[in-house]
């Protein structure tokens, strides 16, 4: 069965770094576009960022630009989210998904306070 698996939150304080992974199994990751998805208490789910299959092509929001890297490891089925200079206002649940289908992990819990 196609499942994604978030791992890598935590708590942080402002100006630290955290590295998010997902992990996926029951489809071919390899030829599969992804993103990360966040969403914070009372707001929309948003989109963090986009990568390619072969991750030679990304898109960030705005809004974490400069300070999120979005990578992955075909041969391991792993996608990442390299998180610096983290805020308060990047405290969220942070999701994987399948670009093009309605597959989603369970979210891993990022918080940013001091």
């Amino acid at each position: 069965q196609v499942q994604l698996v978030e791992s890598g939150g935590g708590l942080v304080q402002p100006g630290g770094s955290l590295r998010l992974s997902c992990a996926a199994s029951g489809f071919t990751f390899s030829s599969s576009a992804m993103s990360w998805y966040r969403q914070a208490p009372g707001k929309e789910r948003e989109l963090v960022a986009h990568i390619s299959d072969t991750g030679g092509s990304t898109d960030y929001a705005d809004s974490v630009k400069g300070r999120f890297t979005i990578s992955r490891d075909n041969a391991k089925n792993t996608m990442y989210l390299q998180m610096n200079s983290l805020k308060p206002e990047d405290t969220a649940v942070y999701y994987c998904k399948r670009r093009n289908r309605s597959v989603w992990g369970q979210g891993t819990q990022v918080t940013v306070s001091s």
